[in-house]
Formats: C-alpha cells, structure tokens, sequence
C-alpha cells in the first residue's frame, strides 16, 4: 500500500513547486512531461489543429471502407471518444472548477489545444505501425506495437521491455477504471431511483458481458451509444445556455478574468487556477497516455494522417465540447446555488437548479452512458495489448475481460480506492513509457503529415504507410 501511494505521488504529486511573490505553482511529473511535449507537437505539426480543423470534419463524413472486418477512421474515433467522455468530464471539471474556480475552465481549454497535436502523433504513428489481427479481423496495435518497432530495429528481439511494461501498464489502468465505473453506475442509480446497488449491478455486468465477450459486437454498440449521449448533453446544455443567455457574458468573463485576474495572484489562488485546468485536462483528453491510439490502430484509413486528424479532434471533442458543457451547467447556476459545495454536490445542485428534480435523473442517465461506454471501450484498447503479450489466442483475451467484468461486479458493490489508486498509476505509466518514444519517432509522424499535404495538393505522392510497406519487402 505504501509503496502504491509512492508511485501515485510521484506520477501525480507536486514534484517541484515554483514560488512567485504572491503565488506558487506546483508541478507533477506528468505535468512536466505532457505539456512542454505539447508545445513541441504543436510548433513541428506548425498548429496542426487550428490549420487542419475543416479537414478534420471533412473526414468524419468519408465512407467507410469496404475491407472485410476493418472498421472506419470515424468508427476509430467513436472508440477513443466512448473512453475518453467518461468520469473525467463530469467529476473531473466539477473538482477543477472546486479548486481553481471559472478560471480552470480556460486552462483546460488550452491544455486541449496542445494536447489535440500530441494525440494526433501518437495516432499517426499507430496507424503506421499496425499489424493485421488474425483473431478479431481488420488491424491491430497501438504504443507497444510502435515502442516494439523503435527499441528492435536494430536488435530484432521478439520482444520489447519498454513495450512489455506499456502493456501491462494498460492492462493495470483498465483493470482499475472497471471497478470506478461499476461504483460510478450504481451509486448515481441508487441516488436517482433508489434501486439497491446490487440489481444495478447485475443488470449492468450482463449486459457489458453480452457485448464484450461476443467477437465484433463492441464498435457496433458503440457506433449507436456515443452520438445518443453526446447529442443528449449537448443538447441539455443549450437548453441550459439559452434559458440563462443573458447571464452567459458575465460567465464568459469570470472565466477569462479568473484565469489571469490579479485578484488570484494576489490572494495566492492562482496556482491552483491553473494547475487544476491543466491537470484536469490533461487527465480528461488522455492526449500522451497512449490509450486512444489503440483504437486509432484499429481503423483502415486511405492515409495513415487521417487516423491522426480523427484523434486530435477527438481531444476537441472531450474537452472543449463536453467539458465546457459540464462547466456551462454549473457556472450558470447562482452561486448562492452552489457557493460552498464540491464534487458531485456542486453539480447535482446546479442540474437541479436547472431541471428540478429530474436533473438528478438526468445526472444518472448521463453518468450511465459515459461509464457504460468507457467500459466497453476500454475493453476494445485492451484486445491489443493482451495480444502482444500473450500471443494470439483466444484464451488470455477471454480471461482478462471476464477479470474486467468481476472487477466491473465489485465496484458496483463496494469502493476499494486502493484499486482505483492503480488505474491512475496504470495511466500516468502508460504515459511515461508511451512518451519515451513518441518525441524520436515524431519525426516519422511529421514526414507522413507533410506528405500527405503534398497529396492533397498533387495526388500523386505515395503514402507513407506504401513507402513502409515497399521497404519491408
């Protein structure tokens, strides 16, 4: 136990502090890690985001392809997006607007530009790096397959430590997060209707078990589930805005002036209006952790660019869409509403300012779909890394994802935040080992980015992943 909360303190703790004349900011190693690896992205890829968001769009719209098994650069994106809206966008904004006030909110806004070019690297690069899947059909791979191909190029090993270690980093998060999504479901259940833990829990283990331990059934659940409960909160949170548009500039304002206002400086807040947006967005796009690219891996796109367009809106999406609109219902509220409360409290009372009493169904409906969804996602991430560790085979896959679904079972009954202290060190590893890599092999993901802006324009340049393949032959 000691040693776990060691590990979680380094990965996630104030490894240095910088002390201002009326502030101080305290630094995590991930912290220190993601975001100057976020300016590097942003500055090689010359703002990739911002330059290429029309062409993001335009991609989400292309047919699909016909390859048997192979699912859609969009469908790649309905995966990374069902695990990255989760428990990060409701809990997760709540305490950074806790902590750090309105004023987080743009510090997470910014956090996402940075990240939206770290994801689109690491996704390039799974694209360039993924194997045929004999076992579930399509493609396979993700940051073991790209870190294996970085550290044996030289040595040919059949194996990588540094992947191994990225793998079973994965396994050990996913592990963790299955029980906080239980524990999550069946706790906003009971609040909303009162129904005993135990039979939200045996109705939800069920139905994850029907669709993860059926062969191809999760991409197809999720096509349908994500839109819904994006469409769904989205639209509560018009609804909310528009009701409360005159107070709307006001809020805009709080939180631009919260994010630099002098008033925070010299109160000594400002350290922790900033590193709570940073810190939460960082945790709620998983931009760097290596997570999404194991779905990016998956799709089969005309250009292996594509796939990392797809995930750089992705992190758009998580954060500057459903995070803003977690802040927008809660921010909108009074704050003779919500002065004083934290956590869950804080945004229950503002839904029920909001909507009434049904607001806490409303809660309960989103937090459903958002846990559901990560579940089953998170499930998708792991056929990868399962393989590269064991081989392929049927028998490992099944095994973890029946420990997922019992890990599913006991979160829905009891909180053991021991194991849910692993799924953070599990994704702040995942990070660490993905990151070793990533900055070295960025240029390859770069040299495919300007190739593929001299396609656009030309249409006769060959793709990156034609150059790899021709030279492995």
């Amino acid at each position: 136990m000691a040693f776990v909360q060691f590990i979680y303190n380094l990965l996630w703790g104030d490894l240095i502090t910088i002390s201002l004349p009326h502030f101080h900011v305290g630094l995590s190693l991930l912290v220190l890690i993601l975001i100057p690896a976020g300016i590097f992205f942003s500055i090689r890829t010359r703002f990739l985001p911002i330059r290429h968001f029309k062409d993001m769009i335009q991609i989400t719209m292309e047919k699909k392809d016909q390859e048997a098994h192979a699912i859609s650069g969009l469908e790649g994106l309905i995966v990374s997006t069902a695990t990255r809206v989760g428990m990060g966008n409701l809990v997760g904004v709540v305490a950074a607007i806790s902590a750090g006030g309105a004023g987080a909110v743009f510090w997470m806004w910014l956090t996402a530009i940075l990240g939206s070019s770290t994801a689109f690297v690491e996704a390039t690069l799974a694209q360039l790096y993924h194997e045929r899947d004999p076992l579930y059909g399509g493609y396979r791979g993700g940051p073991a397959y790209y870190i294996h191909a970085f550290f044996t190029r030289k040595t040919k090993q059949k194996k990588s430590i540094i992947a191994i270690l990225f793998a079973l980093s994965g396994l050990l998060c996913w592990f963790g997060i299955s029980q906080v999504v239980g524990n999550s479901v069946s706790s906003a259940f009971e609040n909303a209707f009162h129904i005993p833990p135990i039979y939200t829990t045996i109705v939800l283990v069920v139905l994850a078990a029907w669709i993860v331990l059926r062969k191809n059934m999760t991409v197809k659940v999720l096509d349908v589930i994500v839109p819904i409960m994006a469409c769904f909160y989205f639209g509560l949170t018009i609804y909310v805005m528009v009701r409360n548009i005159t107070v709307l500039p006001s809020v805009i304002h709080e939180i631009f002036v919260q994010a630099f206002g002098l008033k925070q400086m010299v109160a000594g807040g400002f350290g922790a209006v900033l590193m709570n947006g940073v810190k939460r967005g960082l945790f709620s796009n998983e931009a760097g952790s290596g997570s999404a690219p194991c779905a990016s891996a998956t799709s089969h796109v005309s250009h292996p660019v594509k796939s990392g367009m797809l995930q750089s809106l992705g992190v758009f999406i998580d954060t500057i869409v459903i995070c803003t609109c977690t802040a927008m219902i809660m921010l909108t509220a009074p704050h003779a509403v919500i002065n004083g409360l934290q956590g869950m409290d804080l945004l229950q009372s503002a839904m029920s300012y909001h909507f009434g009493q049904v607001g806490v169904i409303f809660i309960a409906i989103v937090l459903w779909l958002f846990s559901f969804s990560t579940f089953i996602g998170i499930l998708y991430y792991a056929r990868s890394n399962v393989a590269y560790l064991f081989g392929d085979r049927w028998l490992p896959q099944t095994i973890y994802k029946i420990l997922a679904l019992t890990q599913l079972f006991i979160g829905g009954l009891a909180t053991y935040t021991f194991v849910w202290d692993l799924g953070d060190i599990g994704i702040g590893l995942m990070t660490i080992f993905n990151m070793i890599v990533l900055i070295p092999m960025s240029k390859e993901a770069i040299a495919s980015l300007k190739e593929y802006e001299e396609q656009t324009n030309k249409e006769t340049v060959p793709s990156m992943q034609e150059v790899f393949e021709n030279e492995s032959v």
